[in-house]
């Protein structure tokens, strides 16, 4: 542990203290990722109160299960696989079946320069459960479809097109929002 500042020096260490039961680790492993996973949790549910719920249980799943992790990723990104599957429950999985033709998800949307994080932000907040969660991953995250697809159990082509009219809600949303923009 670095005594300057109390925290571990390491992953490895701070999940070796928290299976410990060592509450200091614990609070370690909270604070290093609460504000992350807290911001993805507001991404995918779009209410604050139940990202806080989402984040609680979250946390207690990774408290429980910490001894199941194997470090084939980052401690991070195991710890958001849990969350998107927490969120998941408490949308109670959104119907993600409507699809499109493939050629249709190949299409460019095109986003206008004037945009503002606060008028974007509010636009994705609006959008349907599916539409977010798949935007979110994808745009925001990084994820691939593959992962999208395996996280939200859903097909490439499904996680494509939902990302598809994700885009296209959002620029309707987002002149709606804002009548300036072209």
């Amino acid at each position: 542990m670095n005594l300057i500042y109390g925290t571990p020096d390491t992953e490895r260490q701070l999940i070796q203290g928290c299976l410990r039961n060592d509450r200091k680790f614990q609070r370690s492993l909270y604070d290093k990722y609460k504000k992350a996973m807290f911001t993805l949790a507001s991404r995918i549910v779009k209410n604050k109160h139940t990202a806080e719920d989402v984040l609680q249980d979250t946390f207690l799943t990774v408290f429980n299960k910490l001894n199941d992790f194997k470090f084939q990723s980052t401690l991070g990104a195991w710890i958001r696989t849990i969350l998107v599957r927490t969120s998941l429950v408490y949308l109670k999985k959104p119907n993600f079946e409507e699809s499109l033709e493939i050629e249709t998800h190949d299409t460019p949307v095109y986003w206008d320069e004037s945009l503002n994080g606060n008028t974007l932000h509010q636009a994705i907040q609006e959008l349907p459960d599916g539409y977010r969660m798949v935007f979110v991953l994808s745009e925001i995250e990084g994820y691939s479809h593959k992962e999208i697809g395996e996280e939200l159990t859903i097909s490439e082509g499904t996680s494509k097109s939902q990302l598809f009219h994700a885009k296209k809600m959002l620029q309707k949303k987002l002149k709606e929002l804002n009548p300036n923009l072209n």
